[in-house]
Order: C-alpha cells, then sequence, then structure tokens
C-alpha cells in the first residue's frame, strides 16, 4: 500500500450545502462568520474533478498542461468579477457591485466557468461533470441575465474562444479528419520504430542523434507505436512568455561526443546500481498512464499546500491560476526545445553506442527479469513494459520543467520553500519491479526545491532522460515559473 500525507481533496464536499443555503445564487447571509463562509472550497472541488478526467482520458503532458490552464484561467475570470482589483485575462468583463461581492455568488460564478471549461476540455466525461454540479444544488436555468451563473459562463466561453484559435488544434481543425490535437506541422521522426522486446541493429537507426518512435505492448496487450505527442506544441501561445522559443536551452552535447558518451554510459551504470530508494524515485515520480501526469501531480501537491496553510477560495484560486499557467507554459517552452533538437532518448543511444558490447541491463521480460550481462543492442530502461519511455524527444526533460517552474510557483506564492510532504512506498509492493523495493521507503521532501530536483533525478534514474536534459530542464523551468508568477499576480493585483 501507498501512503501520502498530501491530499486528494473529495471534490466539492464543503460547498454543497453552502450553495445549497443560497436557493442556487443568493448572498450567503452577511451574518455568518467569517471563518465559515471563506471555507468553500470550491476551487479545489473542480481541480479533483479535472485530475481524475486527465487520469480517465488520459491525454499528453502538455494537453494536460493546456487544460488544466484553461479550467484554472476560467475560474480566474469568473472570479474577478467579484474582486476589488484583479483583472481579467479577457476583456470586456464586468465588475460586479460591491453588494453582491458575496463568497456564495463567487463560488456559483466559478462552478459555472469550471463545468463549461471542463466539458470543453473533457467532453467524454460530461456526465460526472454534470453530476457534481447538480450536487451543488444550482439550477440549470439560473444562466440568463446577470446572474453568478451567467457570468461564469460568459467568462469562460470569451476564454475558450481564444483558446480553440491557440495553435493547439484542440479542435482538429487545422488537420483532415478533425483528430483533436493531431500535428500539422509535417513533423517526421528520421528514424524507423524500434521494436523495444527485441535487439536493434545499427542499420534501423539511421540517424543515432535523433529521436525514435518505439513499438511495445501496452498494459491492455495492445500493440502501438505511439508518434511524437505534442509535436506542434512550439505553435501553441503562451501565457506569460513572448513565444515558445524566448527561453530555448542550449542544445545538448553533440551525439558521439566524449561528453554524450559519459552520459550514455552513466546511465548505464547507475541503472546497474540503483539503490531501493532510487528504484521507488523513479517509479513514483513516473506519472505515466492512468495518472494525473507531472502537471496534475504538481497540482495534487498544491491542493496540499492550500490546506496546510488553510487557503480560502480567493487564496486558492490565485495560487491554482498562478501555478497551472505556468506548467502550461512550462509544456510550451520544454516541448519547443524538444522539437527543435529532436534529441534522441537514452533507450535508442544505449542500443547504437554500445551496440554488441556486453554491459549491465535488464533482459527481455524488462526489470522484474532481473540484472544480467546482455548485449547493449538490447538495453531496456527501469521503467514498465508496457511504457518504455513517453513518446517524444530527450532534450529537454518536461519532468525538470514543470517541476521546476511549479516549485519557483509555490516559492513565490507562499513566501517560502518549505513544503513538508512525504510519500511511503510498502515494502515489495513495486509495479516496475516484482519484489522491490526490500523494506519501506520514505520519500521526504522538505523543500519546493528538493521536491523538483528529486523528480528531475527520478528521469534519470528512470534511464529515459540525460543528466543534460535535466539539468537544462530545471534551468527552463524556473525561468518560467518566475515569469508566469509575474503576470499572474500582476494580473490580480491590477497592475495590467
Amino acid at each position: 500500500m501507498e501512503r501520502r500525507i498530501f491530499l486528494k481533496l473529495g471534490a466539492g464536499a464543503a460547498i454543497g450545502s453552502v450553495l445549497a443555503a443560497c436557493g442556487g445564487g443568493g448572498d450567503v447571509s452577511t451574518s455568518e462568520p467569517r471563518a465559515q463562509s471563506t471555507r468553500l472550497k470550491v476551487v479545489s472541488g473542480w481541480t479533483n474533478l479535472a485530475l481524475q478526467a486527465v487520469r480517465t482520458v488520459k491525454p499528453g503532458p502538455p494537453m494536460a498542461a493546456r487544460s488544466l490552464a484553461i479550467l484554472a484561467t476560467c475560474m480566474y475570470n469568473a472570479w474577478c468579477q467579484y474582486d476589488a482589483l484583479a483583472r481579467p485575462t479577457r476583456p470586456g468583463q464586468p465588475r460586479r457591485p460591491v453588494a453582491e461581492r458575496s463568497d456564495a455568488n463567487k463560488a456559483m460564478a466559478i462552478s459555472y466557468a469550471a463545468h463549461a471549461a471542463l466539458v470543453d476540455q473533457f467532453p467524454t466525461e460530461q456526465a460526472a461533470f454534470d453530476a457534481y454540479l447538480a450536487s451543488l444544488n444550482v439550477s440549470q436555468g439560473s444562466t440568463d441575465g446577470g446572474t453568478p451563473a451567467a457570468l461564469g459562463l460568459a467568462a469562460a466561453r470569451a476564454e475558450l474562444d481564444v483558446c480553440h484559435a491557440d495553435g493547439a488544434n484542440q479542435l482538429g481543425n487545422l488537420t483532415p479528419g478533425a483528430v483533436p490535437y493531431a500535428d500539422y506541422t509535417g513533423y517526421v521522426p528520421k528514424n524507423p520504430a524500434m521494436i523495444v522486446s527485441a535487439p536493434t541493429p545499427r542499420e534501423l537507426i539511421p540517424a543515432p542523434g535523433h529521436w525514435q518512435p518505439l513499438t511495445y505492448t501496452d498494459a491492455a496487450g495492445v500493440v502501438r507505436t505511439p508518434l511524437f505527442t505534442g509535436a506542434a506544441w512550439s505553435h501553441v501561445t503562451p501565457f506569460a512568455l513572448a513565444s515558445s522559443d524566448q527561453l530555448r536551452p542550449a542544445p545538448p552535447p553533440a551525439f558521439g561526443s566524449a561528453l554524450y558518451e559519459a552520459q550514455v554510459r552513466h546511465i548505464v551504470e547507475l541503472q546497474a546500481s540503483l539503490t531501493d530508494e532510487q528504484k521507488v524515485i523513479a517509479e513514483y515520480w513516473a506519472d505515466g498512464p492512468n495518472s494525473e501526469l507531472p502537471p496534475g501531480h504538481w497540482l495534487l501537491f498544491a491542493l496540499y499546500v492550500s490546506e496546510r496553510d488553510r487557503h480560502t477560495d480567493d487564496d486558492e484560486i490565485k495560487l491554482l491560476f498562478a501555478l497551472s499557467n505556468a506548467l502550461s507554459d512550462a509544456a510550451v517552452a520544454a516541448w519547443d526545445a524538444k522539437r527543435a533538437y529532436d534529441s534522441v532518448r537514452p533507450i535508442s543511444a544505449v542500443r547504437y553506442l554500445l551496440h554488441g558490447q556486453t554491459i549491465p541491463g535488464y533482459g527481455p521480460l524488462g526489470p522484474s527479469g532481473g540484472l544480467r550481462q546482455i548485449q547493449g543492442e538490447s538495453w531496456i530502461p527501469y521503467q514498465p513494459m508496457t511504457f518504455p519511455t513517453p513518446a517524444f524527444p530527450e532534450h529537454v526533460s518536461g519532468h525538470s520543467a514543470f517541476s521546476a517552474a511549479a516549485a519557483q510557483v509555490l516559492r513565490s506564492f507562499t513566501g517560502s520553500d518549505l513544503f513538508g510532504a512525504s510519500f511511503t512506498k510498502a515494502a515489495r509492493s513495486m509495479a516496475i519491479e516484482t519484489g522491490a523495493p526490500q523494506a519501506e521507503v520514505v520519500l521526504q521532501w522538505p523543500t519546493f526545491s528538493a521536491a523538483a530536483a528529486q523528480a528531475g533525478l527520478s528521469r534519470i534514474y528512470g534511464g529515459i532522460h540525460f543528466d543534460s536534459g535535466n539539468t537544462a530542464g530545471q534551468t527552463l523551468g524556473q525561468q518560467v515559473g518566475r515569469q508566469a508568477f509575474a503576470r499572474a499576480q500582476a494580473l490580480w493585483l491590477g497592475n495590467v
């Protein structure tokens, strides 16, 4: 069993009774104690619903980051109308009179904006969103005129209209067949797909410095060869950056150089000597299929911080607005570098550079088959065989960029690097490797910085990124986080 001390909060349990008492849109009595009226937690409720949608729908990491940012921005813009200072991201939204600025009205507007955003981003999950909205005892007929519901819907629609033309191709209208998020830039990999379960001859890696698709059998028993997820993401309009390439890092070491070969050998040596703690770190931060993905992982951390610091909805909307947009911009910037450099992942680099050499590694069963002496052309990273490496190039590490950006925002918002969360992995409970770890392992993060650093290292422990990809991703993420927080803060302080 796993134990997390940060909380996956139940969606909306605290606000249903408040909205019900308001008759679907009326004010909470002004005599109600402030300590009660400021703990509605509508923002965390809708955020948790979105995270569950990510787990169910399984979008790519950049798509998940964008969807979560759209949700938070729609909620923020609805909330702005009831705040004395905050400016929305889109013009034309009226500021409500002081008499209307109750917590209940804000919660109502936020809920209708959130519902519209989530239905737009995850249409297959509408039944869950409808059910949650209904559980708040909100009348679907109260969306006319200047009601909070109407204002929330209008705020969401204004944001969604812009986002539908932001370059993500969410609606598929930029490509034949209307496939959501399909690549419209004509990207073609320079290498044919590698069959992960079989040795790879060098001639099947004709462009050894470049990314290579992988063919493997997923957890459902389906043979898959996924292409570059988010190949067009450098064309997505960012939140705070001037352009997707504004902060583009330097390229990775040249393929075949002494520094590059040293990184390749380091990965192989590290995989052969992983401690139980390093194995747990690799699995914990994997954030692969069926998870909330790296952007959602950091939103869970933010919800923990919000509970820890007893945030009101006003606090929470600001934090999640800044954090989710930083994560979305981190995706834009990281995927710009991935597309620009098209750099090879460790699995292809090891199989090419160490071809014909006997090295320690995992056999055809992957980590659960145990370490042995293998040929370099058969090397497999410390990952589940059903998802051996994510389907996009190496440089830079998306995990590192996401995590550093999030940590930067959390430090800036809270005014401290203090985190204090932990995770416990029971003995012999890992999915990647049967029988590991030998004893219980506790991961502790005293600071946000420590969590971000560990997230980046996890990709090296897992054998899917090099040191240079992690280092460059961490630097990129910190820069993105600073810019995103500065813009978000300027908006809610009314300085834009």
